[in-house]
């Protein structure tokens, strides 16, 4: 997946194989998953539908954030980065990153810029390790 709004792959991991994964990488580049949210489940839960499994991981490089949220402090609006591992109806993997960059360009501060670019290459480099 490449959109205006984020970036990923296919990769070859069974669901619980890629989020075990793609959390150890993410903790390598100094993030930490502080949300889970399993979405299937939720949907069971309070629809009765059934859908493959489909989670997102809220990501967050601590030393990073604090100084988004000092530039900005509403910022924690467009925190943290989402992080989404899903499964296809075919039984393929799926990771995406929500793109930093395209999400903080709606902020107007000099200094989120940089830590944005700093961010998405974080968020790059855990993707080519997956």
């Amino acid at each position: 997946m490449n959109s205006a709004f984020g970036f990923g792959k296919s990769v070859n991991l069974s669901f619980d194989d890629a989020i075990r994964t793609v959390t150890a990488e993410l903790e390598k580049e100094g993030f930490g998953v502080l949300s889970d949210i399993d979405v299937a489940a939720k949907m069971k839960v309070k629809l009765d539908k059934d859908m493959p499994p489909y989670r997102i991981l809220g990501a967050c490089n601590p030393a990073l954030a604090y100084q988004a949220i000092t530039a900005v402090e509403d910022i924690g609006l467009l925190l943290p980065c989402n992080v989404l591992v899903r499964e296809d109806a075919a039984g393929k993997v799926h990771i995406d990153f929500m793109d930093p960059q395209s999400v903080l360009s709606l902020v107007e501060d000099p200094g989120v810029a940089p830590l944005a670019v700093e961010v998405k290459e974080k968020l790059q480099r855990v993707l080519a390790a997956l």
